[in-house]
């Protein structure tokens, strides 16, 4: 049988929905009088609204990769302390938009700070179209803040960079040669029980020809992290492979994505802000953002990137 694309899938998904809001307008004609069904009504109304925009902007999605499960990746940029903390309110932000997607997180490794937050942590989300969603979040995210660390209450800048890569499965054949790795193992500095953290359980595998490093603690077993770095390296040469042809298509002018890109600047001191540098979309609500609440932004680099294709 053949399997369904996913625009078919997402189209049967809003004619579904069409047909919940027809039903709930015939039982809204009954419950004009009962208060509480018809803040039921309205209610479940707008849920169901929400849900059918999502899946509107999720027939949207093209890229071959699009539907599948993700790796984020969060490092701590110069700044010490103040930016290890600002990437452990970044990895709350993401986890708790995993929540309300309801979707599946797991940390598979951290780096703690030196004094407070995190240095560098990298986290599997599981779930549809994870990658889809997520995708446009890699880049240079700025925080602008009264620092926390500095009993002056002096206002500090601090940056912080985020990479996403879809995870791959064996249907994608990547090769990697032995010759072209290298593997270290270490101690984990983590959660994880008293035997990761007092053996050399955690692994660290490095893609000599590309400079690109992962690493896997999640697993009691040197073995099975080695494998998830194996899975981890994969997907990120996959991904480097889809950037390639994105900028080739794009005669390298409408793609700006590298670890030296802002992408958004999060400003919470001397006004609140929250500011999309590559659509310009904002909002002043910073703690509902900074609660997981990213799906505007997120919608609208996607819809940006699809007018700009539009234009060429």
């Amino acid at each position: 049988m053949k399997e369904k694309s996913h625009i078919e899938y997402n189209i049967n998904e809003i004619k579904n929905a069409e047909n919940t809001i027809d039903n709930l307008i015939e039982l809204y004609k009954f419950a004009e009088d009962d208060p509480e069904i018809f803040l039921e009504i309205q209610n479940d109304m707008q849920n169901l609204m929400l849900d059918l925009s999502n899946r509107e902007i999720e027939c949207l999605f093209s890229g071959e990769a699009d539907e599948r499960n993700c790796f984020i990746e969060i490092h701590s940029g110069a700044g010490g302390t103040e930016s290890d903390d600002w990437t452990s309110i970044l990895m709350r932000m993401y986890y708790r938009w995993t929540e309300r997607r309801r979707f599946k997180a797991e940390i598979v490794s951290q780096i703690l700070g030196e004094e407070a937050g995190i240095k560098s942590v990298t986290i599997k989300i599981i779930g549809k179209n994870a990658y889809g969603w997520l995708k446009a979040e890699t880049g240079v995210h700025r925080l602008v803040r009264i620092s926390p660390f500095n009993s002056a209450g002096k206002r500090h800048t601090s940056f912080v960079s985020v990479w996403i890569y879809p995870l791959i499965d064996d249907k994608i054949n990547i090769v990697i040669n032995d010759s072209d790795i290298r593997v270290d193992t270490y101690r984990s500095s983590g959660a994880g029980g008293q035997h990761v953290n007092t053996t050399d359980s955690a692994v660290r595998i490095t893609h000599i020809p590309t400079g690109i490093v992962v690493q896997s603690q999640n697993d009691r077993s040197q073995h099975r992290n080695k494998e998830e770095c194996i899975v981890m390296l994969k997907s990120r040469l996959y991904e480097l492979e889809i950037r390639k042809k994105e900028e080739a298509a794009n005669n390298n002018s409408k793609t700006e994505i590298g670890w030296g890109h802002q992408i958004r600047s999060y400003v919470l001191h001397p006004y609140q802000m929250v500011k999309d540098l590559r659509t310009n979309h904002e909002t002043s609500n910073t703690k509902a953002v900074l609660d997981g609440e990213i799906d505007e932004f997120l919608s609208a680099s996607l819809l940006s990137k699809i007018q700009n294709i539009k234009q060429e």
